[in-house]
């Protein structure tokens, strides 16, 4: 799921940092006066004296974070003994991030749930649900989230909705599609709600292996948001297919089979995009817009990225689609020829329409939108949202390139103790970025034990 978002840092250029003295974010009904209340009197006494849906639900924060070293593809050519520009140039691929044996995917999720809470100076019994999206399974009862509330012990909130959900990498967009379907419910307490995807892909040697990462993601949902999704025009496809699968429960390496699932992806992708655009033709419909949408009307686009190379021929697969279902195609008119590179900054975002296309192998996918908030102002809740993304191009360039040679031997370790028991991680804990939560230990009953860097 992480991949899902990996392309958000090229998007967001931004001009102004984040001024954190403006940036703490309250439940948007909550008034200077009410603040300090209780949580739970002030939601149903607001509730209640509300006659509509709460607006414009979506995300409001969001925090990226991802392993402090990765090893450069071109090198891992080279180690690996493949022709020049395979991963490079056939995939799209330039550098993969990777965890050490002291990062497991709860560490993961604890790092990028506690660094948007301190960023955007939440309380945590703000929170009224927590879900977590993620095919990183280390338990096969335990959820990641159990994991998650100890961040909330200190401050007494345990009245925390949310739980796991799992299908490769589309649960990360169930939690989210979950999460926004909460807070425009009867069972929504006023309270936020947080998504964080969440997974460590590794390989065994071989040709999959460059498609791997790690990283996760943390979104804060709620009403009044400068990134909404758009209400009732997902577009899904489920199948059962094995394109790609996880049996073996002591191993971290999945069952891949690449040409299927690169089928399956771009099957899937014209199933949500036809019924994506049905949808929305009806929506226009009723209100006296009668035209086809096509993928001009979307602004800008984000894909699942198994491999990078993938996304540009998704875009094509759209515009071909549009092609397809045009009565009377201009082909004169160059609409169809390609994409112009394109740069924005966060005024450029305003307004825009953004698709967003998630796919699970397995196999379950959706294609949904997200409208971007007009006000696109100083301190604006948009410009507040992409100024906290600003330092990720220098985050990206803080980590340590790794050689393949050890790139390899690290995964020899995680796979070696993957699941030991009365074991403590071997290796520096020193090129963990500050901040980061580790694993510190797994005890005789697999109990595991976390610790954080200082910041």
């Amino acid at each position: 799921m992480f991949r899902l978002f990996s392309q958000t840092r090229r998007c967001l250029q931004v001009k102004r940092a984040l001024q954190r003295q403006e940036w703490p974010l309250r439940p948007a009904h909550l008034t200077a006066a009410t603040q300090q209340a209780s949580f739970s009197t002030v939601s149903v006494e607001h509730l209640s004296r509300s006659d509509s849906w709460p607006k414009d639900v979506g995300i409001l924060a969001l925090e990226v974070y991802f392993p402090s070293q990765y090893v450069e593809q071109v090198e891992l050519e080279k180690y690996d003994g493949v022709e020049a520009g395979k991963y490079t140039l056939g995939l799209g691929q330039k550098q993969m991030g990777f965890c050490s044996a002291h990062e497991d995917i709860n560490s993961l999720c604890l790092t990028v749930v506690q660094r948007l809470v301190e960023r955007s100076r939440l309380s945590w019994d703000s929170i009224g649900r927590l879900e977590v999206g993620t095919e990183t399974i280390i338990d096969k009862s335990k959820a990641v989230k159990t994991v998650l509330m100890q961040l909330f012990q200190d401050s007494g909130n345990t009245d925390v909705e949310g739980i796991d959900t799992t299908n490769a990498c589309y649960g990360g967009t169930a939690s989210l599609f979950n999460s926004v379907d909460w807070v425009e419910s009867s069972s929504w307490d006023g309270r936020y709600a947080m998504v964080v995807c969440g997974d460590i892909a590794v390989y065994a040697t071989g040709n999959a292996r460059p498609t791997g990462g790690a990283g996760a993601v943390a979104m804060l949902v709620g009403p009044e948001a400068p990134l909404v999704l758009e209400r009732g025009v997902r577009g899904t496809h489920m199948e059962h297919v094995y394109d790609f699968y996880k049996p073996d429960l002591a191993s971290e390496y999945p069952m891949v089979d690449g040409k299927l699932s690169i089928q399956c992806y771009l099957r899937a992708l014209d199933q949500c995009y036809s019924v994506y655009r049905k949808k929305i033709q009806s929506q226009w419909q009723k209100v006296g817009v009668d035209k086809p949408f096509t993928l001009e009307d979307f602004q800008f686009m984000i894909f699942h990225t198994p491999f990078c190379k993938l996304v540009q021929k998704s875009v094509g697969r759209m515009m071909l689609n549009d092609f397809l279902a045009a009565p009377n195609p201009d082909t004169q008119s160059g609409l169809y020829k390609g994409l112009q590179a394109f740069r924005y900054s966060a005024q450029q975002l305003a307004g825009s329409r953004i698709g967003a296309f998630s796919y699970g192998s397995g196999l379950a996918a959706s294609l949904f939108s997200m409208r971007v908030s007009q006000d696109a102002a100083p301190g604006s809740p948009l410009d507040k949202l992409v100024s906290s993304l600003s330092d990720l191009q220098t985050r990206l360039d803080a980590r340590k390139c790794v050689p393949p040679e050890e790139f390899a031997e690290i995964m020899k370790q995680r796979e070696k103790s993957h699941h030991l028991v009365n074991h403590t991680p071997q290796g520096s804990k020193d090129d963990l970025f500050p901040g980061t939560w580790y694993l510190e230990r797994v005890d005789d009953k697999h109990r595991r034990q976390y610790a954080r860097r200082p910041l």
